[in-house]
């Protein structure tokens, strides 16, 4: 393999960790989130998913 060869190698599996994380980043994200909350009127949950 030549020296070029191997820096394409290198630059493609560079591009596809930092897309991974960046989508790994963005579907945390959008995960729905959820708040309980416990007080003298009672329980309440509240969440928007």
């Amino acid at each position: 393999m030549t020296r070029n060869g191997l820096y394409a190698v290198i630059a493609l599996l560079l591009i596809v960790v930092v897309g991974f994380g960046i989508y790994s980043y963005q579907q945390q994200q959008a995960q729905p989130g959820i708040e309980a909350k416990v007080d003298q009127n009672g329980i309440s949950i509240d969440g928007n998913g």
